[in-house]
C-alpha cells in the first residue's frame, strides 16, 4: 500500500483541522496566508485520496451519565467464528471499540456504561453470543489519556 503524498501546506491545513474540524476554510486561509479556494481544493483532494474521512464529534460521555468504562477480552470457542461474533458485537451500541487480537484474547473490546449494573448487562450480552467461550473484564478506574490529536500532530511532523 503506497502512502498518500502531502506537502507542508497540506500539513498546516491538517494541523488546524486536528484542533477543530469545524474551523472555516476562510479562517484557515487567513492563518496560512493562502486563499480559501486553495484550502477547499486541498481538503477535497485529501478526502478523495483517503487521508481525511469526514469529521468527528467529541462528546463528554460523563456529562451524559456514561461514567463507567471497561475492557473486555473475549475468548472464542473457535477462531473461525471471529467474523460472526464481531457482527453480533457490532449490534451492541455500548461496545465502542473492538479489536481482533493475538495473545490471550481473540477479541478485545471497550465498553461504556452508566454504572456497574448496566455494565453487567452488557457483559452478559457479550457472554451470550454464540461462539463466545467466556469473557474477562477489566474495569477502568480512570481514563487518563484519550488524545488522538497528539498522535496526529506527530504523524504529520514525521512525514
Amino acid at each position: 500500500m503506497s502512502m498518500a503524498k502531502i506537502d507542508d501546506i497540506d500539513k498546516q491545513i491538517l494541523d488546524v483541522l486536528i484542533e477543530n474540524t469545524r474551523t472555516p476554510f476562510t479562517d484557515i486561509a487567513k492563518r496560512l496566508n493562502i486563499s480559501a479556494g486553495t484550502v477547499h481544493v486541498r481538503v477535497k483532494k485529501m478526502e478523495e485520496s483517503g487521508i481525511i474521512h469526514g469529521s468527528s464529534l467529541t462528546v463528554d460521555y460523563k456529562q451524559l451519565g456514561y461514567n463507567f468504562i471497561a475492557y473486555i477480552g473475549v475468548y472464542l470457542e473457535k477462531t473461525s467464528q471471529t467474523q460472526f461474533v464481531l457482527g453480533r458485537i457490532k449490534e451492541i451500541p455500548y461496545v465502542t471499540v473492538a479489536h481482533i487480537t493475538t495473545g490471550k484474547f481473540n477479541i478485545f473490546c471497550k465498553i461504556r456504561a452508566k454504572d456497574t449494573t448496566h455494565a453487567k448487562k452488557i457483559i452478559f450480552i457479550l457472554d451470550d453470543i454464540e461462539g463466545v467461550n467466556r469473557t474477562e473484564t477489566m474495569i477502568s478506574l480512570e481514563e487518563s489519556i484519550n488524545d488522538k490529536k497528539r498522535l496526529l500532530h506527530k504523524v504529520f511532523q514525521d512525514l
